[in-house]
């Protein structure tokens, strides 16, 4: 399958970000977290959360179509100095297992290179997620917090 990895740039790549984000809850996290907490996460809100928030973002396409994205930055609290942070990684259902998921990873870590270690949080339960960021060299790291939408865990690389 033919796909590209670059920033977030124009209008298209927001929507279709936003898009990938509220379909990937659907598709991901039925059964896994509240029915409530996914009708709250409309198409609208994750269109309101893509304008609001640009930057550390990158998109999968395949020709014009938003695949997939992957936000990245600094590590959000200061319990972990001097580490980046995956903030999430989507790919549309019918494009996992083609190799997206791996490209936006490493294209994060490559963004993250300043940092000697990248952290991730994972929806307990997210069996598929959590053997893709195994694979991608992840390994629990001591942390739990549990929110609305079920508990996370943390999860650590070292970042080459």
């Amino acid at each position: 399958m033919d796909f590209q990895v670059t920033d977030m740039r124009t209008d298209d790549d927001i929507r279709g970000k936003a898009y990938v984000h509220w379909r990937s809850w659907q598709e991901t996290y039925t059964g896994l977290m509240p029915q409530e907490i996914l009708d709250r996460q409309t198409l609208e809100k994750c269109t309101d959360i893509a304008l609001r928030f640009r930057e550390g973002l990158i998109v999968a396409k395949a020709g014009d179509r938003v695949i997939g994205f992957a936000g990245y930055g600094a590590y959000r609290d200061d319990s972990l100095p001097d580490t980046g942070e995956v903030y999430a990684l989507y790919v549309l259902r019918e494009f996992q297992g083609c190799g997206v998921g791996r490209a936006l990873m490493q294209e994060a870590l490559h963004k993250l290179h300043q940092y000697p270690r990248v952290a991730l949080w994972v929806l307990k339960g997210n069996e598929r997620a959590i053997g893709f960021y195994r694979h991608a060299g992840f390994a629990f790291y001591g942390a739990e917090i549990t929110q609305s939408v079920g508990t996370e865990l943390r999860m650590i690389a070292q970042n080459s």
